[in-house]
């Protein structure tokens, strides 16, 4: 199990954040290594200043879902941001936010939380991604 799991993170809503964290915390307390790529509305949920907000979720959770979520939350389950942070303590995660949403969100690697490593562009993340499993969320 050397090959990493590669995950492409391009929806910011949390439901499908959380998604991403249970799947790298789970691959990561296997040993495995983690490669997360950060894209458009999935690179945005990770801005220092918006990653606490409420990014909402996908529209096919509906009413319930997001009731469902809410409860969740209460009971300390399903912060994505938790739960990825104790992934990356639990084994090698690396997160990279893409070069071309960068610039085409105007940021800089200053505007991002701490958790994401640096930017790169695609050709490295594909070069890293070797032969593991790719994710796209």
């Amino acid at each position: 199990m050397d090959e990493p799991i590669n995950l492409v993170l391009f929806s910011g809503t949390d439901d499908k954040l959380q998604a991403a964290a249970v799947l790298a915390a789970g691959a990561a307390a296997l040993g495995r290594p983690v490669r997360i790529f950060l894209q458009y509305w999935g690179l945005d949920a990770f801005r220092a200043d918006r990653i606490a907000a409420d990014h909402g979720l996908a529209p096919e959770a509906g009413e319930a879902g997001a009731a469902a979520v809410k409860e969740a939350l209460k009971t300390g389950k399903g912060d994505w941001v938790a739960t990825l942070q104790a992934a990356k303590e639990l084994g090698d995660v690396d997160i990279q936010a893409c070069s071309l949403s960068m610039d085409i969100l105007k940021l800089a690697q200053s505007d991002l939380d701490p958790m994401v490593d640096g930017v790169s562009g695609v050709a490295a993340f594909l070069i890293n991604a070797g032969d593991g499993q790719m994710v796209f969320i």
